[in-house]
């Protein structure tokens, strides 16, 4: 359970089970394709088996009734997805690590796209008028599964540092290193959700039998010797950019600036790292009926609420042209809302001092609710200045903060030039954005909107819909746009989940309607999440046309 405190690992107990990761690395990288889908399909039964304990564990931690419906957030954002994860993988491996995407295309520029959601049928019933796109790295060539053709495989130990908000996060990261880069894995918890631990034990159990995953436990201290352990031979951490700098370059303040000064990081060894995001909602003025305004109100709340806003890609910083003529009554419709949204518990350390440093800087924000001892209330921001340096644009606020920039554009052109260069030039993070632009005006700037989507430099573009999908859709790659340098990380370098295993991925576009029906799974007030969520988990875990029949009778009740 949540609450249940597990034992450190000491230095010498984290000793013996690196040794063993390491006495079978190279089992692991030599093993067949078919003995890998093995493992794959044993874990999906694990995962199977924990699910509800899993569940249970993370409502626990966040004050979640596990019976509501709101507890079927707890399931999608945990069994469903590491299944999902599960499911593609296998698909990957028995295409031999090259599985064709649905179609590929070459931008003007010489890129190349490749289509990858959906790519059966049965999800395309289930997620109507989506579409997935992986893009390549201009001037690289769009192959796939590189271990998959090395004649000589190296084997390798990596770290994975799991992080505390999501609990998909972890063995998700784990899935990667072990699926796609061949490596075997030590998997130390975070704190704040360690009970993961056992329940990804378990789950993940013939992985552990055969000596290629284990878990261990601890703090900062325990990470820190972990890192520089001569046996292990990669590092990923998915967290706080601060905490990777204190990693690569050192603990205080002197030392880092020191250690940059002269190019000499305190950690030598390869590091990849998904460390957060201020993400960006780019409304792109249009004319919106009454019912548009209310559904895309109820969106970015969403984005704002889903997690209690422990995400790094919440809704950090809403962008609206000062010429759209409905931006008030826009931000009315959100501020009512964010109203009818009930508090959550903030469970991530450090939630309340982020927030009072908020308000300490802007006296304009508007608290929507009461703020407690134990939960921080939404909160918007109005009309912060879109100037370099702004603390909002700055600081992650990792709790329900929501920034609202007005830029001085009347059409659409207008807005996606500036927003574009906006969001690249003025706000931190590398990792997703998101667009809304009703069809109409997606038409009329079809142009525009391309070249906006080609020119934002986030891993991830996400069009009418919350950038969280891509990270829950993992056919696609997930991470920070490339070309971070280790002493500038900002959101981070690499990649995970990328189903398709392509080897040098950009950018992650994800595109869905403009208003999307059913009440979509990421809603928090929708009424039938939690069954909606359990009939996911068995799709996901076997894709039948019951399943899929199953799983649209839950959703046209939410």
């Amino acid at each position: 359970m949540a609450s249940s405190r597990l034992p450190v690992s000491t230095f010498a107990e984290v000793d013996v089970a690196i040794a063993l990761l390491c006495d079978r690395k190279m089992a692991w990288a030599r093993l067949s394709i078919p003995d890998r889908i093995t493992y794959l399909q044993r874990c999906i039964e694990g995962v199977l088996a924990v699910a509800e304990d899993w569940v249970e564990a993370s409502c626990q931690l966040k004050a979640i009734d596990p019976a509501s419906p709101l507890a079927g957030e707890e399931w999608i954002a945990g069994p469903c997805s590491t299944v999902s994860n599960l499911r593609l993988l296998m698909q990957t491996l028995q295409a031999q690590g090259q599985p064709q995407p649905v179609r590929w295309t070459t931008r003007p520029d010489g890129q190349s796209v490749a289509q990858v959601f959906p790519d059966n049928l049965m999800d395309q019933v289930l997620w109507l008028g989506f579409q997935g796109e992986v893009w390549s790295e201009p001037g690289q060539p769009a192959t796939q599964g590189q271990i998959y053709r090395e004649s000589s495989p190296v084997g390798r130990v990596a770290l994975v540092l799991g992080a505390g908000n999501i609990s998909s996060i972890a063995p998700m990261d784990s899935l990667y290193k072990l699926f796609v880069e061949n490596q075997v894995v030590l998997l130390k918890m975070n704190p704040v959700n360690q009970y993961m631990g056992p329940i990804l034990e378990q789950a993940f159990q013939s992985l552990r039998a055969d000596g290629f995953f284990e878990v261990v436990y601890g703090a900062a201290d325990l990470g820190h010797y972990l890192c520089h352990h001569p046996q292990i031979e990669t590092v990923h951490i998915t967290g706080s950019h601060h905490t990777h700098d204190a990693i690569v370059w050192g603990s205080t303040p002197e030392e880092r600036q020191e250690r940059q000064a002269s190019q000499r990081p305190l950690l030598t060894k390869p590091i990849t790292s998904e460390l957060g995001n201020i993400t960006p909602i780019l409304v792109v003025p249009g004319s919106w009926s009454g019912a548009d305004l209310a559904f895309q109100a109820r969106h970015v709340a969403a984005m704002v609420a889903h997690n209690a806003s422990f995400n790094c890609v919440a809704g950090k910083v809403l962008v609206v042209a000062a010429g759209w003529p409905q931006r008030e009554a826009f931000l009315t419709r959100l501020r009512q809302e964010l109203a009818r949204t009930p508090a959550r518990k903030a469970y991530y350390p450090g939630a309340q001092q982020r927030y009072q440093a908020f308000l300490d800087r802007y006296p304009q924000a508007e608290a929507i609710g009461n703020r407690i001892a134990d939960s921080v209330p939404w909160t918007l921001i109005p009309d912060v200045v879109p100037v370099a340096g702004e603390y909002a644009l700055q600081e992650e606020p990792f709790c329900g903060v929501l920034a609202q920039v007005t830029l001085p554009a009347t059409t659409a052109a207008e807005f996606l030039h500036q927003a574009t260069e906006f969001a690249n030039g003025q706000i931190w993070g590398s990792l997703a954005c998101a667009l809304l632009i009703h069809p109409r005006t997606q038409k009329q700037y079809a142009d525009e909107l391309e070249q906006a989507i080609a020119k934002l430099r986030y891993g991830s573009v996400a069009v009418n819909v919350w950038p969280g999908m891509i990270y829950y859709f993992s056919v696609h790659s997930w991470g920070a746009f490339p070309g971070n340098s280790l002493g500038a990380i900002s959101s981070g370098r690499g990649v995970v989940h990328n189903a398709y295993l392509f080897d040098h991925p950009q950018k992650s576009v994800m595109w869905a309607p403009f208003r999307i029906w059913p009440t979509p799974a990421w809603f928090a007030d929708n009424r039938n999440l939690k069954q909606l969520a359990q009939r996911y988990l068995q799709y996901e875990a076997k894709p039948t046309w019951d399943n899929v029949l199953r799983v649209v009778l839950a959703a046209v009740r939410g």
